[in-house]
């Protein structure tokens, strides 16, 4: 009988806390336009846009040799070509590398942060691998993936013998920037004002121990009602008031 009642209550409460966000709904809509409108305007202003230039190139190995030992694979292999894969991506992001394409550009960057703005990888798991530079300038961002498309041949033959690797795509300029996203910011900004507007309401709620009527006493505290008074001055409708209303008419009249 007590779990019966523990899951009246439960069901209660909840519908309670429903109706109060209800009532409340005006709060939490405010809250949504504030934070959504403050994420919109934090991406758009205060976030630099960034732009990302792509090159593809592509594998072409039938004869490798690779620290005196020789081997052959098929075009058609492509668990050995993305093996041979990482080991250009590798050879891409190699200091040597990052620094002949700074000097051969004349970029204001270190090994470090020129490594962090280019990432290369297999396209679709075959011999074409994607080159990708992401800056806050479009036309550096080209600048830098076609110097790379330019250097890394030359550097994959010195390293690997046999090997042969052509463009596929050059970089041309990007026109859209890749990030950020103004519409994505602004949705998770009105997201979290939705969860904190309607977590502070139901936090205020459950720790307001004002009694509201008959009914909130019989649940929260399971005490009898005895009696009880009539609010004889709410909305002005009360007999109270009809009485004294009347009496200043009948007043009036005589």
């Amino acid at each position: 009988m007590r779990n019966k009642n523990d899951t009246e209550e439960i069901e209660i409460d909840l519908l309670h806390l429903l109706s109060v966000l209800w009532h409340k709904a005006w709060i939490i809509a405010l809250s949504i336009i504030v934070c959504g409108g403050m994420a919109f305007s934090y991406s758009y202003f205060g976030i630099t846009p960034l732009y990302k230039a792509r090159a593809m190139m592509y594998v072409n190995n039938t004869a490798i040799s690779l620290g005196g030992t020789s081997f052959s694979i098929s075009s058609g292999e492509l668990t050995a070509a993305k093996s041979l894969l990482d080991i250009y991506v590798i050879i891409l992001g190699s200091r040597t590398t990052m620094e002949a394409v700074i000097e051969e550009a004349d970029l204001p960057y270190t090994y470090e942060q020129l490594s962090a703005m280019v990432t290369a990888g297999s396209v679709n798991d075959t011999e074409v691998f994607e080159i990708v530079a992401t800056s806050p300038n479009p036309e550096e961002a080209k600048l830098i993936v076609n110097t790379i498309t330019d250097i890394l041949p030359d550097r994959i033959a010195d390293i690997v013998d046999g090997s042969s690797v052509r463009i596929v795509d050059s970089a041309v300029t990007p026109t859209a920037k890749s990030s950020p996203s103004n519409t994505r910011n602004a949705l998770i900004g009105a997201l979290l004002g939705t969860v904190i507007s309607c977590g502070v309401i139901v936090v205020i709620d459950l720790f307001n121990n004002t009694i509201r009527d008959e009914q909130y006493l019989t649940d929260r505290y399971e005490l009898p009602i005895l009696a009880s008074v009539p609010d004889m001055y709410r909305n002005g409708t009360s007999s109270y008031g009809d009485y004294y209303s009347e009496y200043n008419q009948n007043s009036k009249n005589a």
